[in-house]
């Protein structure tokens, strides 16, 4: 997942997610105080009252956080000549709570939101408001992009649904069929579908994907979900025309990865 960023007193900031969770650069974050990153970070932990918090944070959510040498270093704090950096602390510990990156671009020590909010405070009571201020900012538009995305899956699927499965049901199913025929007919023109769109059947999907909930559409983006959506009417009209089922299959799949290199400038979308 793409980092975020925020602005906060002119300070730009960057926002990483791990593991569904959200940390943010301290490293950014310490620019606030016109010096070296790596020196206000420092300065932070090795106070006797951060020990003390990153130590509660971490037994609250880490269960193999080293409780030993935290104290060790509870200890150790404040005493002369005793300095405590995030590889140290992450290292000794092995702390969840901050994170060390390499590299120039991106770079830095993160720490888990909660764990940032705090070191606002330290840097300044008036930064970590509006630190939270722009956190919300951001948050609250990530939700409504959801939103918007979640509601035009929706008005895709609910438009198309009717036109695909009633061209199923006027020209592939018998009067007289019973409802386990007509619902194995109904899955395997929706596995025409999943295949000639995404490569696999829902079947298939489900086996690559155990701890996941729901299906391989609840997966899709938008642009894939405009494209199922325009292959739905024109398998329903394939249908109409008699086309056979493997023919249907190939002329969709051939369709679906034009149409995917032109909206997302892909070179290969996997051929059926």
């Amino acid at each position: 997942m793409p980092n975020k960023k925020i602005t906060v007193e002119g300070v730009e900031i960057v926002i990483s997610t791990q593991q569904k969770e959200d940390y943010i650069s301290l490293t950014d974050m310490a620019k606030y105080k016109k010096y070296f990153s790596g020196v206000v970070i420092s300065n932070w932990l090795t106070t006797k009252y951060t020990i003390q918090f990153l130590g509660a944070w971490e037994q609250l959510y880490n269960p193999n956080f080293n409780v030993m040498e935290f104290h060790n270093i509870k200890n150790e704090v404040g005493t002369n000549g005793f300095i405590v950096s995030s590889s140290m602390w992450i290292n000794k510990t092995n702390a969840i709570g901050l994170i060390s990156k390499a590299g120039r671009h991106g770079g830095g020590t993160f720490a888990h939101k909660d764990i940032a909010f705090e070191f606002g405070t330290w840097l300044s009571p008036e930064f970590k408001l509006y630190l939270i201020k722009e956190f919300q900012r951001l948050k609250e538009d990530e939700n409504t992009r959801k939103s918007l995305e979640w509601d035009v899956k929706r008005l895709l699927a609910k438009v198309n649904y009717k036109v695909h499965t009633d061209a199923v049901k006027e020209n592939l199913i018998p009067a007289e069929v019973s409802k386990s025929q007509r619902d194995r007919i109904y899955s395997s023109e929706g596995d025409v579908l999943n295949v000639a769109m995404f490569g696999m059947t829902a079947l298939e999907w489900r086996e690559k994907n155990l701890g996941k909930k729901g299906n391989i559409r609840d997966y899709a983006n938008v642009t894939q979900l405009v494209c199922l959506a325009g292959l739905e009417s024109l398998n329903a009209e394939f249908i109409r025309q008699g086309l056979q089922q493997g023919d249907r299959l190939k002329r969709l799949n051939e369709i679906a990865i034009i149409q995917m290199r032109s909206l997302t400038g892909q070179k290969s979308i996997g051929k059926y």
